[in-house]
């Protein structure tokens, strides 16, 4: 009787959780999961992102010396094609898996290539070794051939598996390297989803632009092209990045004559270090608001900069002042990088040895050597640049002098704006302004509840933090009639803080603070205050996210404790790994989950959350090319109908594992 009684007990305690209810993934079966991980969603740049795997591993090749020509070919019915002249991938046993050769562990399994060591691989893009088995996994048909020793081998796959055994074809005397034709799966990516000519075309000409070795060939079948890409090109440039910013400055006026460009091969340790770079100045813009700094590693792009580009920008910005001084130009003392690259087109190439990127995208380089790479050989190219071509050097002086006159007027002109605003503006009571009369470096917290606020006050910087406390949840603008939103305390105290006005009278000049950050509790409570002020700033203030000025603090959800040492965690993968990076085996670790921002001490808060020396923060950004789409999914998700809602759900519940935030 007690043993059925503490069965009952336990069951009524566990339900029907057991050894069962754990699922343990294999294979590539994580990768089909969660995508999102691996490519960073489904979306259209997540699906190009697949055939930037593929050919980063033919240019790897073409980089290594290995090959001279990869052939890229979109097909008319959706197979994309990728092949180059290399050594091929190696097709004999693999001496772990007896029972499998080397190209099937390679197309079937995470984290396996010749890039991890550096004996096949000096340097690549490929540095995760997920990138052909990833595409493999998202693909509901690939095949691969491969022509080595004058044989052609070929193996197909589908949804990661092989259908195939590895079949020897038969001779092929006259070729050699590696084949991949692919399908993205449409139970991944959708139905609709289709590559853009266009957009491979782009992708695979700025890939011959990066190493002159390689020549690219072009092929698209012409039913499938909408515009004035071409069906066959032939993509060879020796000049590499010079010849690259030409063809994006075309005839524009330009302050120098001449590009600042340069290559600097390293011999030492079979090529580690490369760079290359191509720098103009441009009196008319190069279509970009604020000039640009295209960036790659590996000849992987890197869209949101990384170390590379911070040695690029100091190097130019060094040599510029120091030639200023020599000059006697004493108003250039002043000049910035903003000053120096704000008008400038530049296209900076680096090749380094086990590259350490940020996320599996690779969008940002972390690599601390790059920045001592690229400073170091830029600076004495720039520096002897300026020095034999003085005509051209005291114009770009000038020019960027006049651009940091320009900057310092903006800048005292904000002073006095944002002084008098101030004065005038009827702030809300329970908004802790800082004392900065100075909008540059200034930030406001948007914070949930009148707890986490009293928090955030101690935590803060009073010269450039200011906190405004927000009851509750705040009306969704979505699903509201114009008068409701006027009506609203908490919409009309956040206007009046941030004294920008709203919708058409909306004035980003006006902004009181450089940067907007909501901060919210890590939970789902705190998720859907974000998201309803999400809402609210892009349909009212769409201009301060196309700016770049709003934000989302990322508060831990974990404190690791033990031995006088903490550290804190985002997620509940990271706690794990940290337990098992930052402490000793065995050691007793005090593991605290934050229940909210308000628990937190103001100390925990200013570490993690608030300090700009030690938190991160997450931009909130409309994607490239899809603000109607964003505009439709906001409309959808949290506007007047159900209906909608519920499609949405229903369109994407694959994609969501069964699992509850409590």
């Amino acid at each position: 009787m007690a043993k059925r009684a503490a069965k009952k007990q336990d069951s009524d305690l566990f339900g029907d959780y057991s050894a069962k209810d754990i699922e343990v993934l294999e294979g590539l079966e994580p990768v089909r999961k969660r995508p999102g991980m691996y490519i960073g969603g489904t979306d259209e740049k997540a699906l190009h992102h697949l055939f930037a795997e593929v050919l980063d591993n033919s240019m790897d090749e073409a980089v290594a010396g290995h090959a001279t020509r990869i052939e890229v070919e979109l097909h008319e019915d959706g197979y994309l094609s990728v092949a180059d002249n290399g050594r091929g991938i190696p097709v004999d046993p693999h001496p772990k898996f007896k029972n499998k050769s080397a190209l099937e562990v390679i197309m079937t399994t995470l984290h396996s290539g010749g890039k991890f060591e550096g004996k096949a691989y000096v340097t690549s893009g490929g540095l995760h070794g997920v990138g052909v088995s990833v595409v493999n996994a998202l693909s509901d048909d690939l095949i691969v051939e491969v022509c080595r020793a004058r044989t052609m081998f070929r193996q197909s796959y589908a949804e990661g598996h092989p259908r195939s055994k590895l079949e020897k074809v038969g001779p092929a005397p006259n070729k050699r390297g590696t084949m991949i034709m692919f399908h993205p799966d449409p139970k991944i990516f959708g139905p609709a989803a289709k590559f853009k000519p266009a957009r491979l075309f782009k992708m695979a000409r700025s890939k011959a632009y990066l190493f002159g070795g390689v020549e690219i060939r072009w092929k698209c079948a012409p039913a499938l092209i909408k515009d004035d890409t071409p069906a066959e090109a032939v993509f060879h440039f020796e000049r590499g990045l010079t010849d690259y910013l030409k063809s994006l400055a075309g005839s524009k006026p330009t302050v120098t004559e001449d590009i600042f460009s340069g290559r600097v091969e390293k011999k030492d340790d079979g090529g580690h270090g490369n760079v290359e770079w191509a720098v103009i100045w441009g009196a008319a813009g190069f279509g970009e608001a604020d000039g640009f700094v295209h960036s790659y590693c590996n000849t992987v792009p890197t869209p949101e900069g990384g170390t590379h580009e911070a040695g690029l920008r100091a190097a130019l910005t060094k040599g510029l002042k120091g030639y200023a001084e020599l000059a006697g130009v004493k108003r250039a003392s002043n000049i910035t990088a903003e000053d120096v690259l704000g008008t400038a087109g530049a296209l900076l190439s680096v090749f380094v040895r086990n590259p350490e990127f940020q996320g599996q995208t690779k969008d940002k380089l972390a690599t601390a050597e790059a920045q001592r790479i690229v400073e170091n050989t830029v600076r004495p190219a720039f520096d002897h640049w300026l020095a034999s071509n003085p005509k051209q050097a005291g114009a770009l002086v000038d020019w960027v002098a006049d651009r940091a006159d320009e900057r310092m007027r903006r800048r005292k002109e904000k002073e006095v704006s944002r002084a008098n605003a101030t004065r005038k503006l009827r702030l809300p009571g329970k908004l802790a302004d800082c004392s900065s009369a100075n909008r540059s470096g200034t930030e406001i917290f948007l914070v949930e509840g009148d707890s986490a606020g009293g928090s955030a006050k101690q935590a803060r910087n009073r010269a450039t933090q200011a906190i405004l406390p927000l009851r509750g949840k705040i009306l969704n603008v979505a699903s509201a009639s114009r008068d409701k939103i006027m009506a609203n305390q908490e919409i009309a105290d956040m206007v009046q803080a941030l004294g920008a006005g709203l919708g058409a009278k909306f004035d980003l000049d006006n902004l009181r603070y450089e940067k907007v950050i909501i901060m919210t509790d890590a939970d789902v409570d705190g998720a859907h205050i974000a998201a309803l002020l999400i809402t609210f700033f892009h349909q009212e203030m769409p201009e301060l996210i196309r700016a770049g000025r709003l934000y989302m603090a990322q508060p831990p959800l974990f404190r690791l404790s033990a031995g006088g040492k903490s550290v804190y965690a985002m997620t509940e993968e990271e706690r794990e790994k940290l337990l098992k990076t930052e402490f000793k085996a065995n050691q007793k670790v005090e593991v605290g989950r934050f229940k909210g921002l308000g628990e937190m001490m103001a100390a925990q808060l200013k570490e993690t959350t608030m300090n700009p020396e030690t938190r991160t923060l997450a931009r909130i950004v409309i994607a490239e090319d899809s603000e109607e789409a964003s505009s439709d999914l906001v409309n959808r998700l949290m506007g007047k109908k159900p209906e909608a809602r519920f499609q949405f759900i229903q369109e994407n519940a694959a994609f969501v594992r069964d699992e509850l935030d409590i």
